[in-house]
């Protein structure tokens, strides 16, 4: 049975017990909300995978509570030292070359000589690093390839009865996955669009980054959120819609004013249930912010379809974009 507590000082001291001891527990970061077992723990972090359903040639990532926790598992060369006074704590993941001290599961690694690390911002998920003293392997808290929870309702309707706790700690604010950058090569790759973006991995590295990479048949990921089929809702995903069939529910980004439905209608007249519009005014952090969410709200067993409108390749679009794609795969 799964419990459900508060994230303050008791449940957090709880829920730090119960990772140490290796158990399964949700908790919220600033992306999403995370399933966390001891990564030092190569039962606890077996459960992760029994519980998501997740194939166990898709690595995890590791959280630690700060850049000296980090050097202590994988190799800081001077690219990731600068990102990480850049970008740490916050929504970002590097991918390095395991130690060969390095203490942690191989099963985070996915039989990889690599490893995925961050160190969260999220209040909650900081106390509870600092509270439990060892890494945390934690993919997103849901179902393998199903949406990503940024609520504790969204982890408990995923995954109740195959956690231990969920600390509640209410809504995410990004609402994205941590964008990973590969820096195990010689190159900087773009393993998975976030909040952070090529742009500003590029400014401060003063070099390209990669992008665009998608991984071939049989090819091994070698971090979360490469799988083509992703994120995914039980109902189908139609994107770039300029106009809604019957029966479709409308995901909107910007004005609906000239939204219409096909035989005669207009989206604005559609019942609440039906639409959720991700800005309004257009603003790409408020709609990765409200993506999971809303998909959630949709994802209805009487909508047909979720018909999503453009959203624009630039910037957080890009993650955006890449997550509604991976959603539209069947």
């Amino acid at each position: 049975m799964t419990r459900i507590i508060q994230a303050d000082s008791q449940g957090i001291a709880a829920a730090a017990a119960l990772v140490k001891k290796g158990g399964l527990v949700v908790f919220p970061t600033e992306t999403v909300y995370g399933l966390g077992a001891n990564a030092l723990d190569g039962r606890a972090v077996a459960r992760i995978f029994e519980a998501k359903d997740r194939p166990h040639f898709n690595p995890l990532i590791v959280h630690v509570a700060d850049l000296e926790a980090a050097a202590a598992l994988v190799g800081m060369d001077a690219r990731a030292r600068k990102l990480a006074a850049a970008f740490w704590p916050g929504a970002l993941t590097m991918i390095l070359p395991r130690r060969a001290d390095c203490p942690v599961s191989d099963l985070c690694s996915a039989g990889l000589p690599t490893l995925a690390v961050r160190v969260p911002r999220h209040k909650i998920a900081r106390q509870l690093l600092q509270a439990a003293g060892v890494p945390v392997a934690a993919p997103s808290a849901n179902r393998s390839g199903l949406l990503s929870p940024t609520t504790p309702a969204h982890a408990m309707q995923s995954l109740q009865g195959r956690v231990d706790m969920v600390l509640a700690g209410g809504a995410c604010d990004v609402g994205l996955e941590s964008t990973v950058i590969d820096l195990s090569g010689r190159d900087p790759v773009l393993a998975r669009p976030g909040s952070i973006t090529p742009e500003m991995l590029a400014d401060v590295l003063g070099m390209d980054i990669v992008t665009g990479q998608t991984l071939q048949d049989g090819e091994q990921p070698s971090s979360p959120g490469q799988l083509l089929r992703h994120y995914a809702p039980s109902v189908p995903v139609r994107l770039e819609a300029v106009d809604l069939l019957p029966g479709e529910a409308l995901l909107a980004f910007g004005s609906i004013r000239f939204m219409g439905v096909r035989g005669g209608g207009a989206a604005k007249d559609l019942p609440e249930e039906m639409i959720r519009n991700l800005s309004p005014e257009g603003d790409l952090y408020e709609a990765a912010a409200n993506l999971f969410a809303m998909l959630h709200d949709l994802d209805q067993p009487g909508h047909s379809a979720i018909a999503v409108m453009a959203i624009p390749g630039h910037g957080v679009g890009m993650a955006i974009n890449d997550r509604l794609q991976r959603a539209a795969k069947r």
